[in-house]
């Protein structure tokens, strides 16, 4: 079937879904294929549970029309989301970045909705199934559409481009994430900079952060820059303090002024600058700039600051790598406490690197007093350290619901595998 008769389906029936188990009657079916599942298997049953058509690459012969006979599922729910994205006009701004990410998308959203009508990445869908179907729920009265871009290796984030065609780009940070997919942090700078690459072919527009020279370097041979940062950029800030809210000055503006946010940590100054600076470029008012980010509250265990029992509990727990890790560690020292119990999770991905990247955090923790550490998973099994280990976030909810801390700061923190979260379940 062409992609343009596939389109005309998609138009009279624009819930794409891709799991019969949310599927409602009148949906999209695509039967996706991946290691572990194997969405083919269910396409009768979706046309059981009234799905209007399905999407498959299994089923040779069918007599019911409904069933649309692909050679590849995905490709064909990539051409369909790139198809439909070159019928808007409206910019299309791509974020990536090895930290930061998902809670700059959703203060740029926040900051951008408050304005104009803004369709977003919802969550973390930021892969080569979920930017697709985040194109695919753009609609026609959609004014400017924020596109988050996850990535573990290189090309990636160009097979994105190729289909989401961004018009403008911000990547927040190139760190020490994902270094087995990309090879190290040249790998990683490759493969982010795979974004500034299209929007540079595309003579596009990019966010630039001046306080991180590499990405600088990055940006070369792009002409349209709109910049932020410390100093020397178009949109300029200071950190006021950080304990326990990020509150922040934007020395560029006055009639911004001084925002509060309710995000825990001065690592968040740059996500906070790239939100002002968006907001300012796509003409959103002052007021609602400083209003949009203050009213912001992060979720799904990113930043947040959870009071319970008497103690104060940073969750940054959705994810971890060497880069955030540092930054997280290091915020946690700074804070004016009594007592501060760092639980820390193992980091995922980072193939040889990891050992010598846990043992790193082993030799950060140690600079620092602290009331108790408990690590978990991870490569810190394999290291010497005086400190108290659990194979698994189960073990360590088991001894933290065991020692009834009062008036106590806790960090918990670790990679999305290791769900340290469920220690405070």
């Amino acid at each position: 079937m062409h992609i343009k008769d596939l389109y005309s389906i998609y138009l009279e029936h624009p819930t794409i879904q891709t799991d019969t188990r949310k599927l409602e009657a009148g949906d999209f079916y695509f039967a996706l294929k991946g290691e572990h599942f194997n969405g083919n298997l269910f396409v009768l049953q979706a046309l059981e549970k009234g799905a209007a058509y399905a999407v498959t690459e299994e089923i040779q012969e069918s007599s019911d029309h409904r069933i649309i006979k692909v050679d590849d599922v995905l490709t064909t729910l990539q051409e369909l989301a790139k198809f439909h994205r070159q019928q808007f006009s409206i910019p299309f701004l791509a974020i990536t970045g090895s930290n930061g990410k998902t809670t700059t998308k959703e203060l740029i959203h926040a900051v951008l909705s408050s304005h104009v009508k803004t369709y977003t990445t919802e969550g973390n869908l930021n892969n080569h199934i979920g930017i697709p179907l985040t194109i695919l729920k753009v609609k026609s009265d959609a004014q400017i559409a924020v596109i988050e871009m996850g990535a573990n290796h290189q090309k990636e984030i160009a097979s994105y481009c190729s289909y989401t065609l961004p018009t403008h780009g911000l990547i927040t940070n190139c760190g020490k994430a994902h270094l087995e997919g990309f090879g190290g942090v040249e790998g990683v700078k490759k493969g982010k900079g795979e974004l500034f690459d299209f929007i540079r072919n595309t003579n596009g527009t990019i966010f630039l952060n001046t306080d991180y020279d590499y990405l600088q370097e990055m940006s070369k041979g792009i002409d349209k820059k709109i910049t932020f940062g410390s100093n020397d950029a178009e949109t300029t800030g200071i950190v006021l303090e950080s304990e326990p809210f990020l509150r922040v000055q934007i020395t560029s503006n006055e009639t911004i002024g001084t925002i509060q946010t309710q995000l825990v940590g001065d690592y968040n100054f740059p996500n906070v600058l790239a939100a002002v600076s968006i907001g300012k470029y796509f003409s959103v008012p002052h007021h609602l700039i400083k209003n949009a980010i203050e009213n912001y509250h992060p979720s799904n265990s990113r930043s947040q600051l959870i009071e319970k029992d008497g103690n104060k509990i940073i969750l940054d727990a959705y994810n971890a790598n060497p880069s955030s890790m540092k930054l997280a560690i290091e915020n946690f020292a700074r804070i004016h406490a009594h007592k501060k119990v760092l639980m820390l999770g193992g980091m995922a991905e980072m193939g040889e690197a990891s050992l010598q990247e846990h043992q790193a955090i082993l030799d950060l923790i140690q600079q620092y007093k602290w009331h108790e550490v408990v690590l978990v998973g991870g490569d810190f099994f394999k290291l010497k350290h005086p400190f108290l280990y659990f194979n698994n976030s189960a073990d360590a909810r088991e001894w933290f619901n065991h020692q009834q801390f009062m008036n106590t700061h806790i960090l918990i923190k670790g990679s999305r595998s290791i769900k340290m979260e469920t220690i405070l379940q």
